[in-house]
């Protein structure tokens, strides 16, 4: 997903760099359509992360009132999934804010 955005990212750029639309429609539609579907897995990945950071939130209050090496291994292992997501949900987020600036870009260049 990554490369798929900031792929995406960097064509639009391009196109926006050279102000020159061809079918301004289509492409403001097509970017619609993008930024859409970047909006749900931007949600699906708040929600995943949201989760487990709940989890280890729990995991670490059960080692603050009974440690057990379980709970840290347990805790230990939320921890390194945890970290990635936020990075990933951090570049979704931070991508699509860009997208709507895009889009904004893209709307002023059409009207002209």
């Amino acid at each position: 997903m990554k490369k798929r955005m900031l792929a995406y990212l960097k064509m639009m750029d391009g196109i926006l760099a050279s102000g020159e639309l061809k079918d301004p429609d289509a492409l403001l539609s097509m970017h619609l359509q993008q930024i859409a579907f970047f909006q749900h897995e931007r949600l699906i990945h708040l929600l995943v992360t949201l989760t487990f950071g709940v989890c280890a939130l729990g995991v670490g209050l059960v080692l603050c009132l009974a440690f057990s090496p379980a709970a840290l291994l347990l805790f230990a292992l939320l921890l390194c999934l945890l970290i990635p997501y936020i990075f990933h949900y951090y570049l979704l987020e931070n991508g699509v804010q860009k997208m709507y600036r895009q889009y904004d870009a893209l709307l002023k260049i059409s009207k002209v």
